[in-house]
């Protein structure tokens, strides 16, 4: 069947010619028709995070947006296999009717992409493999995938994985796949490792602005036996008013004084022992030399969502970075973006987020030269109007360049699958 004999098929398109496949197969038979024609296409769910990353070359369009629905869900077990385009919102509503999460607390990247929720897919996530406050703990997306179904460049249906944690058989591309921004698969089925959802939680807050104690508490909670499930810098420091006041807005609790920097950490658990946790941080950090606060569980909840959902950059018209280094290097950084840049540090001092205002790439430029300095990587989430793409949205080194463009033959030989999409030419 041609593709121009699909595109007639109610099937297969839409008014502005966009393909709708069913079900697995049909994506394989799809792909293997573009495959012949040596036709790229471009491949979305639910457009929650088309914003991130080049503009696929391509003349077509596929949306795997039919492609939902939950196949098999064991909470006793501790997984649920979904087809991969099942909203995350859907997932999460089944699991909390059985107290259990996706632990790596999905962001929510609707609030910056136009100041609306939209969490899209479990495919999306997996794609762009991109995990909230809990990353330093608990691992990334990838690290909660135990197994895939997809198709990769020639048509052909691959599967990787299992339904159980031990499973060890062949190698784990879902390593492979999880951050590849649907360039090397069409995703169709994901199986997912999910945990019981703990009882309760408190935040901490300290007010602290020096960059040398802020690092040295974050290294001091990395490093503790107490559990900690988050620890974010928020700076009141900008030369942007404008941008002081929403974050004040955005983070205005009761418990917290936002209007100041603050250092905020998370224990969770039952009562009992978020209060030993507590009580023997308190100790470690020597927390009697600092201003601090408690938030309560209906404070801290919803704390920690405002954070993971970036509102603090909500409905940014600017360019947004998501730069990882060493936590080492997290206090020179800081000193370097002092109050020239709108930023907030996420991941126990690993995860910087930093606002660059409009056509002012060679501030992108700079950072993402630390980035590579320091052993770190760079991204440029969501970019402004203007960006004209002289820097590159993602960081890479030759070797891992080369790699990747290998990595891409294998499972995509023609360039069908979202070519440019990460790097031009591959």
């Amino acid at each position: 069947m041609s593709i121009k004999a699909k595109i007639n098929s109610q099937i297969f398109q839409d008014s502005n010619n966009i393909y709708y496949p069913k079900n697995e197969s049909e994506v394989s038979e799809l792909i293997r028709e573009l495959y012949k024609k040596d036709s790229p296409t471009e491949i979305i769910g639910n457009n929650s995070k088309s914003f991130i990353g080049n503009k696929a070359q391509s003349a077509n369009t596929m949306s795997l947006s039919k492609l939902t629905g939950i196949i098999d869900y064991r909470p006793e077990e501790l997984y649920i296999k979904v087809k991969a385009c099942t909203p995350i919102e859907e997932v999460e509503k089944i699991l909390d009717e059985n107290n259990q999460e996706l632990a790596f607390e999905p962001i929510d990247f609707g609030y910056i992409k136009n100041g609306v929720s939209n969490k899209g897919t479990i495919a999306g996530y997996l794609s762009c493999n991109y995990a909230g406050s809990r990353r330093f703990k608990v691992g990334s997306v990838r690290d909660h995938v135990l197994g895939f179904k997809g198709v990769n460049g020639k048509g052909d249906i691959i599967k990787s994985g299992g339904t159980v944690v031990k499973n060890v058989t062949g190698y784990d591309l879902s390593k492979l796949i999880a951050g590849s921004f649907g360039t090397l698969v069409a995703l169709t089925e994901i199986t997912l490792k999910v945990l019981p959802k703990k009882d309760s939680s408190n935040t901490i807050a300290i007010y602290i602005d020096k960059s040398e104690e802020i690092f040295d508490l974050f290294i001091k909670l990395s490093s503790s036996s107490s559990e900690i499930s988050g620890a974010v810098y928020v700076p009141n420091k900008s030369k942007d008013d404008d941008f002081l006041k929403k974050k004040n807005s955005v983070l205005k609790f009761n418990d917290l004084k936002s209007n100041t920097s603050f250092l905020a950490f998370r224990v969770e658990g039952d009562k009992i022992s978020i209060k030993e946790k507590i009580k023997n941080l308190s100790k470690e950090l020597e927390l009697d030399k600092f201003e601090t606060s408690t938030l309560d569980v209906y404070q801290s909840e919803p704390f920690w969502q405002k954070i993971n959902n970036l509102e603090i950059f909500e409905n940014t018209k600017n360019n947004l970075i998501r730069m990882v280094i060493p936590p080492a290097k997290g206090s020179n950084l800081l000193k370097f973006l002092d109050n020239k840049y709108k930023y907030f540090v996420d991941w126990c001092g690993s995860l910087f987020w930093i606002e660059v205002d409009e056509q002012k790439e060679e501030k992108i430029k700079e950072l993402k030269k630390i980035a590579l300095e320091s052993g770190g990587y760079l991204t440029v989430i969501k970019t402004s109007a203007d960006y004209d793409y002289g820097e590159s949205i993602f960081t890479v080194d030759d070797i891992r360049l080369m790699i990747s463009e290998k990595i891409k033959k294998s499972f995509d030989p023609k360039r069908i699958l979202n070519p440019g999409k990460m790097y031009r030419g591959i």
